[in-house]
């Protein structure tokens, strides 16, 4: 009979191993749903690889795709980190947006507007977070639902703004106006959509890294997570820790939203996000809340994502496997993080 034992420590090379064994397993579990879909598992994810990876485009437009899914991904890293549950990156990443799109339609030289839109999206995405930081340090409200519920009187209100105010006049569709081609990020190849909102996407990663690991407010960000009573005992201002990492966990997700409204659509409308700030959960527990392990688990979300919909059409397997994909990827890395602290030992058997 088998029991789990506690770990008296966990070898660096298992830290390593368990993201790649979720990954593992979450492809040879969903590759029962591609064979009950009529279609050969291998070639299914061969097309869904070729289509992430096969050429300069099809990279570069899976890159795209990762830039906000890192930035979320960050955004939730950091919150965790600290134990504040920030499950609103999706509604944060929208009031990025629509702060960037409306600070985009005023004329002004491209390298002013651009850091214009990252400031307010920024700046707008961690006034969002900020309102479940205050509930929670003031009030004692659960983080988790008030920052969930928020993606919804966020989303909600952007309809709103681009069924009313922002609503096109001539089309008639929800869209807002679009922001001065100015604002526009410059694109590295022409032919492709790899804007300048990508470059800092990566480049976001390891400055999150350093601060997290380097410091003062990355040391006490980490202590909380560890334990909050031990780090207000040992004269660490928790509240006010927790308020400076939700702005910036806030912040880093509104830069996603500004990455898309500046890079990819130049506006804002309502499928804007197709789910980034939920997928940046899942992509912060698969990277372990470490912000450089955030990049390669964005990347490979993104790869699911561009690669169903050529899987789909070539093969039939319908596309929502990227959602299962996330699903499924969540649910196994959380098990395998069980095997971080315990292992598996036979009853009975010498310690």
């Amino acid at each position: 009979m088998l029991r789990l034992e506690p770990r008296q420590a966990t070898p660096v090379w298992f830290n390593v191993a368990l993201p790649l064994a979720a990954i593992a397993v979450t492809l040879i579990l969903c590759s029962g749903l591609i064979a009950l879909a009529g279609a050969n598992v291998l070639d299914a994810y061969g097309i869904m690889l070729a289509a992430a990876f096969g050429d300069f485009y099809s990279t570069t437009e899976t890159l795209v795709k990762a830039a906000p899914m890192i930035f979320t991904g960050l955004a939730v890293a950091v919150a965790f980190r600290a134990k504040f549950w920030n499950i609103g990156a999706e509604g944060q990443l929208m009031a990025g947006a629509v702060a960037g799109c409306f600070v985009g339609t005023f004329p002004m030289p491209g390298p002013f507007a651009w850091l214009a839109m990252a400031i307010a999206g920024a700046a707008a995405g961690g006034f969002a977070a900020l309102v479940p930081a205050l509930l929670r340090v003031r009030l004692k409200v659960d983080d988790v639902v008030s920052s969930l519920l928020l993606n919804s009187v966020i989303y909600f209100a952007v309809m709103a703004l681009i069924e009313g105010p922002w609503k096109d006049s001539l089309s008639g569709y929800p869209i807002s106006p679009p922001i001065e081609d100015s604002a526009n990020f410059p694109v590295f190849f022409e032919g492709t959509r790899l804007h300048l909102g990508v470059l800092f996407a990566f480049l976001a990663a390891p400055a999150v890294w350093l601060l997290i690991t380097r410091t003062t407010l990355g040391f006490a960000i980490r202590v909380i997570g560890e334990n909050a009573e031990a780090a207000s005992y040992g004269g660490i201002a928790v509240n006010r820790i927790l308020v400076l990492t939700a702005l910036l966990s806030g912040g880093l997700a509104g830069l996603a939203g500004v990455g898309e409204v500046g890079g990819v659509h130049f506006q804002v409308m309502s499928d804007l996000s197709p789910g980034f700030g939920y997928s940046g959960i899942v992509i912060a527990m698969l990277a372990r809340l470490n912000p450089l392990g955030v990049v390669p688990a964005a990347i490979f979300f993104a790869a699911a994502m561009t690669g169903a919909e050529a899987m789909s059409r070539a093969t039939g397997v319908p596309v929502f496997l990227a959602d299962v994909i996330q699903g499924t990827a969540l649910l196994a890395m959380l098990v395998a993080l069980l095997f971080t602290a315990y292992r598996l030992r036979r009853a009975g058997a010498a310690a």
